[in-house]
């Protein structure tokens, strides 16, 4: 079938969708008239008229330059991601040597602050005050928690972003205010409830579409370290107690 075809089969004037169809259903059609390519003339930002070869160079180039750039972001994303499991890595080999929720603690700032260079760091737990009287880790009432954070208390996986003031005064209660975007990375063992965050105060340091790859290998580790330590602090706890009446 030929371009005359098309019009007469149709029975109207030739248009450009006419055109659009037929050299798609006739991919061969410029090698079979290849002369063409150096006669069509496209427009081009600097005002001057190309050929389609000269047109399709420059597409070329434009498709390298941001295939370059795309690399280059990857790269930089690659590199990025392997100093964060270094300093993962030190954080986490550093926790296996805790013997203390005191010493966890001091442990996990230190690392907050010197590898990730991030001003501020908490823990939050969710159980008794009473039973596990620490000093330098948060304790609040599952209701109180889930009155303060909502669904926040339910989730299974690191969640980052911005938060309500009322949420990063229950999580970073000693920042004041300074906190303004967080990662806020979930606690789950068996006697175990409760929130690691990190926060900055840098409102763009902490995105909603950030990974948590890592932030999950945190989250697993402490979730395994924590039990024994508090229960530990629990039967020193009622040790002195004893002592007491004693």
């Amino acid at each position: 079938m030929t371009l005359k075809d098309v019009s007469s089969e149709n029975q109207q004037v030739l248009t450009e969708q006419n055109v659009v169809e037929y050299l798609r259903t006739h991919s061969d059609f410029f090698i079979n008239h290849e002369y063409l390519l150096k006669e069509i003339k496209l427009p081009h930002q600097s005002g001057k008229a190309i050929s389609l070869a000269e047109r399709q160079v420059h597409v070329f180039r434009e498709q390298r330059d941001d295939l370059q750039h795309e690399l280059t972001d990857l790269i930089d994303i690659a590199k990025q991601n392997d100093q964060f499991f270094d300093k993962s890595k030190r954080l986490l080999m550093n926790l296996l040597e805790a013997q203390s929720l005191d010493e966890v603690m001091i442990v996990v700032e230190d690392s907050v602050h010197n590898d990730f260079g991030l001003k501020f760091c908490s823990m939050l737990l969710f159980g008794d005050k009473v039973e596990y009287p620490v000093s330098n880790v948060q304790m609040v009432s599952p209701l109180e928690a889930e009155a303060t954070l909502g669904a926040l208390t339910e989730s299974k996986k690191a969640v980052c972003g911005r938060f309500t003031e009322e949420q990063l005064a229950c999580l970073f209660p000693a920042a004041q205010g300074g906190v303004v975007s967080a990662a806020i990375i979930p606690l789950r063992g068996n006697d175990l409830q409760g929130m690691f965050s990190l926060g900055s105060d840098d409102e763009n340091y902490f995105e909603s579409n950030m990974g948590s790859l890592f932030l999950t290998y945190i989250s697993d580790t402490l979730s395994r370290l924590l039990p024994p330590l508090l229960q530990r602090e629990k039967a020193a706890t009622k040790a002195e107690d004893i002592a007491t009446l004693l």
